[in-house]
């Protein structure tokens, strides 16, 4: 299928507010992106069977009241699960960013350990510092998982911004992740060492774990924003990488999107 044919549903509503830079993350590499409000999901007048990529986004929906994407999560579970279990079994596509994370870990799409999806088995906590965090991290990807979404990267830099990011689960889970080799990102210090201490770890996730997909890799979660380094002059810093002669064509965030349209040209 060409890339242009390929839709990606951008839910909205409720609070979230990176609706805007994940549509244009999807055009960028050349797929075709839509927003659409959760209500119009829910009333049944859109389906998620029209899209091949469903995007998950970052903002704070419902105030995070009841602990970030928990109502979010409920909504989706009560009245689209059918709907997302076809989905998920058809072989697309999906990606939570930020309060997307939470809401995944929530429903339990990742990590869904041995399958089991709608099984909540891991969270993301309040920050240790006990402060919303805005700042850049450096993330480096685990070699052994196999998603789609993570195909010839290494080392990014992304930014983040959050108040609830620290990757919590009990040790069996947190075990059986790694042995499954289901962390995707993790969060490194400039030296490519696990970063455990604060800033490079923003939030004192266990095990500097950033984000996890499900056992296949078509369902990734990660706290850092990738839609929001789609060029390098969004970088703190692109002055002097200009300057240098080091200022890159794009941001590093471009490569995740990239990845996901191509897979599913090749897919579909």
């Amino acid at each position: 299928m060409k890339k242009n044919q390929l839709k990606t549903l951008v839910i909205t509503g409720f609070g979230l507010n990176c609706e805007k830079e994940t549509a244009a993350a999807i055009e960028h590499v050349g797929g075709s992106a839509e927003l659409v409000h959760l209500n119009d999901l829910i009333a049944g007048k859109r389906k998620l069977e029209e899209f091949h990529f469903l995007t998950f986004i970052g903002g704070f929906s419902f105030g995070d009241h009841l602990g970030s994407g928990t109502v979010f999560a409920n909504k989706v579970k009560f009245s689209l699960r059918e709907q997302l279990e076809k989905f998920v079994a058809d072989g697309k596509l999906v990606i939570g960013i930020c309060n997307g994370f939470q809401t995944l870990t929530r429903l339990g799409l990742v990590p869904a350990l041995n399958g089991h999806y709608f099984q909540q088995e891991a969270a993301l906590a309040h920050n240790d510092s006990g402060l919303f965090r805005d700042d850049w991290c450096t993330l480096k990807v685990e070699a052994g998982n196999p998603s789609v979404f993570l195909r010839g990267i290494d080392t990014v830099r992304l930014p983040l911004r959050h108040g609830e990011g620290k990757f919590v689960a009990e040790p069996e889970v947190l075990d059986a992740i790694e042995k499954n080799h289901q962390v995707a990102v993790r969060y490194v210090n400039s030296d490519g060492s696990r970063a455990e201490a604060f800033p490079e770890n923003p939030n004192g996730s266990l095990n500097s774990i950033a984000g996890i997909t499900d056992p296949t890799g078509r369902i990734f979660g990660l706290m850092p924003h990738p839609e929001a380094f789609l060029s390098p002059y969004n970088a703190p810093d692109w002055t002097l990488a200009r300057s240098e002669n080091r200022l890159p064509k794009e941001g590093d965030g471009v490569v995740f999107f990239a990845n996901a349209i191509d897979y599913l040209a090749q897919t579909f």
